[in-house]
């Protein structure tokens, strides 16, 4: 009775994606539902030595799905239809921007070269390991039918990470600064492994030959360089305009949804012009963070800190638990004519894989972020946090699969069994990797970052342990110069010179805030120090 009644609610949506008005209620009832058992779940294992939110909602999806399968007599294993379009223009935004607007902007400047080193460089390296492994090692199990453009294609999606289980149990009091790198590697990871796909994605490889790197590159820098000036851009007008208008003596509700709109139209604008996304609503986040959020109302910064942290939670947790409903779609399975060892083949390759992507980057990088900051940075990139920056970035996650769809489906839907054998190869390295690497992340992280390092922690709780700006006098930029004398003025040259090469991250920084305080807030808002 169960499974005729379900049949009949969910056929039309099971067959075309679309189904009746009725069927729609149904299922999104049903998915909404199920979205509130997850977050019931993940709040009563909050504490939970082995489980995170990710884990719980995937968990929950395998469940959910394995019921509708039953239910439905092994035709169908989830409610809704997976489309990649959906997840690139609904659910990734919140995600992305909440991230930016989120952002402790300080510790990610003053670690900007290490993060930016982990996140571009990083998937550079880990892609073209991956591209290379699977194009030697895949016809070495009996699968190598894919084009050039697919191996490379299989770089960009799994050297996306997912770092929020780390992120989950790293306490960013404690140990500032590796919080900062974690989190900003898995934002920055995220935005260049998009804008590599789309790059590759645009390739004709018949026709460029011996160019191809060239062009993969120089289209990578364009879609980077492009996409944050749009999102910069955004931002500081939807910060002039609340600074101008001031919309709070009227109304709080327009600040909130001017700050919420304009967010997504840098997206959409940015997808319109063939651009990233991710960048373009990730830079438009900080830039808010950093001037329009002080130029609303103490009851609109309270609203919007909270409204986008929950609407990225919901989209984090609805993607989760859309993949552990999708791992038993039967479709994918049937049509997909690998054998058992050959699909097992597949699977230990690729994970291989991205073990050694990660290694081949994340120690030499940090060993070199050591080197490079010298006696200046009293907190050296230990051996323990390389380990544990290695280890977040072995899960793969949402941004995995929406590529892979993006890539070997139309609309979820793929007929092609090489193409069906990369999904569900896909979706079994997200599974295992959330699932395995998940489980074990507290309790590496509890045996690598013991608590008895917290007092030696918490006197940096800024997250540098580097002397303050303050303290750090640029004559450069003195406007009261009280020395004169070609001498003297040579001295501070020389100094500042100093300065600047031994520590010039932090140097950066400075200037870029003195001129922040001179010329940019006037104009965008903003408080006059932080």
């Amino acid at each position: 009775m169960a499974a005729a009644l379900w049949e009949t609610l969910l056929a039309a949506s099971a067959a075309d994606g679309t189904g009746g008005s009725s069927t729609t209620v149904v299922s999104i009832c049903v998915f909404t539902a199920v979205l509130c058992l997850c977050l019931v779940a993940g709040h009563l294992l909050e504490e939970n030595k082995w489980v995170n939110e990710s884990i719980t909602a995937l968990i929950i999806g395998c469940i959910v799905g394995a019921i509708i399968f039953l239910l439905t007599e092994g035709k169908h294993s989830h409610i809704l239809r997976f489309d990649e379009q959906l997840f690139f223009i609904y659910v990734l935004p919140p995600i992305i921007f909440n991230a930016g607007f989120q952002v402790k902007k300080k510790q990610f400047f003053h670690n900007f070269m290490t993060i930016m080193s982990f996140g571009v460089f990083g998937v550079f390296i880990s892609g073209a390991i991956v591209s290379a492994g699977c194009y030697w090692l895949f016809p070495k199990v009996g699968f190598g039918k894919l084009d050039a453009v697919d191996y490379l294609a299989l770089g960009a999606i799994f050297s996306s990470t997912d770092t929020v289980c780390t992120l989950q149990v790293i306490n960013q009091d404690e140990t500032p600064r590796l919080y900062s790198l974690v989190f900003g590697e898995g934002v920055v990871n995220d935005a260049t492994a998009v804008v590599l796909f789309n790059a590759i994605k645009n390739l004709d490889i018949s026709q460029l030959k011996g160019g191809v790197v060239l062009k993969l590159i120089a289209d990578f820098l364009y879609l980077f360089a492009t996409s944050t000036i749009i999102g910069i851009s955004i931002g500081l007008a939807t910060a002039y305009v609340l600074k101008a208008l001031y919309f709070g003596r009227h109304s709080t509700d327009r600040e909130v949804a001017l700050m919420a709109l304009m967010a997504y139209l840098s997206y959409m604008l940015a997808e319109l012009l063939e651009l990233s996304g991710i960048l373009t609503v990730f830079f438009c986040g900080i830039v808010m963070s950093h001037y329009a959020w002080h130029n609303v109302t103490e009851s609109s910064r309270i609203t919007t800190k909270h409204i986008f942290a929950t609407l990225s939670f919901i989209a984090e947790t609805f993607i989760f638990l859309y993949v552990g409903m999708d791992a038993l779609d039967v479709d994918k399975w049937k049509t997909s004519k690998e054998s058992f060892k050959t699909s097992i083949g597949i699977f230990g390759i690729v994970v291989l894989l991205i073990l050694l992507g990660r290694v081949a980057f994340v120690f030499p990088v940090s060993i070199l972020s050591n080197i490079l900051s010298g006696s200046s940075e009293r907190t050296p990139i230990t051996f323990k946090h390389q380990v544990v920056i290695w280890w977040a970035g072995l899960m793969r996650g949402a941004v995995s699969i929406a590529l892979a769809y993006n890539q070997f489906t139309f609309s979820g839907v793929t007929s092609d069994p090489v193409h069906a054998t990369i999904i569900t190869s896909t979706i079994i390295v997200v599974f295992f990797t959330t699932l395995v690497f998940g489980f074990l992340t507290r309790p590496l992280i509890s045996a690598m970052l013991p608590h008895q390092s917290r007092a030696l922690s918490r006197g940096h709780s800024t997250g540098s342990n580097s002397p303050k700006d303050d303290d750090l006098a640029l004559p450069f930029l003195s406007s009261d110069e009280g020395a004169s004398g070609s001498g003297i003025v040579l001295e501070q040259a020389k100094r500042s010179l100093s300065m600047m090469l031994e520590r010039p991250v932090h140097t950066v920084h400075v200037y870029w805030r003195k001129f922040d305080d001179r010329f940019m807030r006037p104009i965008f808002g903003g408080p006059q120090s932080y």
